[in-house]
This record gives structure tokens, sequence and C-alpha cells, in this order.
């Protein structure tokens, strides 16, 4: 137990429509100071998606994980927010919005490794 790092992570989720407040998970972001890590892990499931709203813009949805994807990465063509440091970034994209892509409260566990711990979360939360 003593290896064991701090974590945090929210679940990233697809809201085709605002005000109904159904949503699909389509990733995990996983952040940890100490193991000075920072990932995402994505998938999108157009027939889910489609369910929910037959008209959605998966086009759109996928131009917007991407851009997340981008900011999560410090991406410095992303530009603005990607340039942060990565406890920062990590705050950005967790914040509240009420847009088509949010993400859910920010949990917390212990890892001694980011990578393995994001694609358990992601298989978990996702279903893949």
């Amino acid at each position: 137990m003593k290896n064991k790092k701090v974590y945090e992570y929210a679940i990233l989720r697809i809201v085709p429509d605002v005000a109904k407040e159904e949503f699909i998970n389509t990733g995990v972001i996983l952040y940890s100071r100490h193991l000075r890590f920072i990932g995402i892990k994505t998938r999108v499931q157009a027939d889910k998606l489609r369910a929910l709203d037959p008209d959605i813009d998966l086009q759109l949805v996928s131009d917007y994980i991407k851009g997340i994807e981008q900011t999560a990465a410090g991406d410095t063509e992303q530009g603005g927010i990607a340039a942060l440091e990565p406890h920062e970034r990590f705050r950005w994209l967790t914040a509240n919005r009420s847009t088509l892509l949010q993400c859910s409260p920010i949990h917390t566990g212990l890892t001694d490794n980011a990578q393995d711990t994001l694609q358990a979360l992601f298989e978990k939360y996702t279903g893949s």
C-alpha cells in the first residue's frame, strides 16, 4: 500500500439534450499529481447516442471529444487551456458545464499505475 498514490478522475458524458439530462458515458479523464499523469480515454457509442437522439450530430460530438483529448494532452496547437499545467487542465476539463459534453463529479482513489487504472475505469464506466 505504501507505493500507491492518490489519483482523481471524472467520467466524460455525452448529453444530447441538456434539458432531458440523459447521457451516455463516453470516457474517463484521470489525473495524479504524485504520478505526474493526466490521461483520457474515450469511445463514441453511436448506436446508444442515436437511441437518445436520432438526429445527433456525431461529427460534432467527435470534434468536441478530439478537442478535449488534445487539451488533456497539452497539445500546443490547441492553444490556451492546453498550455496550462496538468492540474489546471484537469480542473478546467472537469468543471461543471451545461453543454453537449459534461463530466461527472470528481472521484478519488489510490493506484501505483495510472495508465492501468485509467483503462480499468474506462472499461467499468463505458462498458468497453
